[in-house]
């Protein structure tokens, strides 16, 4: 077997692994959709003031997940096209659009996010957007980031939300002390049962992989596929309570006041020839 069979087939083992959590997390107190369809909106104030005013823009979301960051820039003002390998994730996407009004200014499409040019249009995007915990399931960050270009029309910009690299080698428990390889390049595949919006509810597809790429990675990527590099910001808060030490605030977590602190998500914005 190559090592492009090899791959494919773990990508394609994620693909179930995920396909299997959608009607977990559609159901779910973490994605909270009913608040959602009462006008919640998930995104960070930082994303809001970093990226600006998309009213009228055309914007694609990759790695869309159900949908609902796609939905939230849908309803700051962008036409919005999300994208996501899993079709069932797809298809709930496109039922919450239609059922909060929005489908005539939001269409979801299920490909492989290396296919997304050819699935959404060469150079049709004013934004390409891509929000958290999704980098990590991409095996060549390199590929992503010509792919992203050919989505972008001259000065369009890319717009990333990120957990930090650093996140994925501190202790679980105190955050801060390292146990794993941050350099490590090596495909990661583990067993997980649940979700982490549901860690009691019953699965079967429960193998999954993952790739580390280092912040270096990320910008170096996306430098070498002819994008210039506008900001790269480091944040101190993350969705969700990645390590027991973590305190809440508000609807975020962050490390304790008084405590050292590490980056815990970054941001990230580039943009393409005018």
């Amino acid at each position: 077997m190559s090592d492009t069979d090899s791959t494919a087939d773990l990508v394609e083992g994620n693909r179930r692994h995920w396909d299997e959590r959608v009607p977990i997390h559609t159901a779910s107190t973490f994605y909270d959709l009913d608040g959602f369809r009462a006008g919640a909106d998930p995104l960070d104030r930082f994303q809001l003031d970093e990226l600006g005013d998309v009213t009228g823009l055309d914007l694609a979301h990759l790695q869309c997940h159900i949908g609902l960051d796609t939905l939230s820039w849908a309803r700051h003002g962008a036409r919005v096209s999300g994208l996501d390998f899993s079709e069932p994730a797809v298809r709930a996407a496109s039922a919450l659009a239609d059922e909060i009004g929005l489908g005539h200014r939001a269409s979801f499409v299920a490909a492989d996010v290396h296919d997304a040019v050819d699935a959404l249009g060469a150079g049709a995007f004013d934004v390409v957007y891509t929000g958290t915990g999704a980098l990590m399931w991409l095996p060549d960050i390199d590929r992503w980031a010509r792919t992203v270009a050919g989505l972008l029309r001259p000065g369009g910009r890319l717009y990333l939300v990120e957990f930090h690299p650093l996140t994925g080698v501190l202790d679980d428990g105190d955050g801060v002390t390292a146990v794993r390889d941050y350099f490590a390049r090596e495909a990661f595949t583990y067993e997980t049962a649940g979700s982490y919006a549901d860690g009691e509810a019953e699965t079967a597809h429960n193998t999954a992989t993952e790739w580390h790429h280092t912040l270096g990675d990320v910008i170096s990527a996306v430098a070498g596929s002819g994008l210039r590099i506008e900001f790269v910001h480091e944040h101190e808060t993350i969705a969700f309570r990645r390590y027991d030490a973590l305190a809440a605030d508000g609807a975020r977590f962050r490390y304790p006041e008084g405590s050292a602190r590490l980056p815990l998500t970054y941001s990230l914005a580039v943009s393409a020839p005018a």
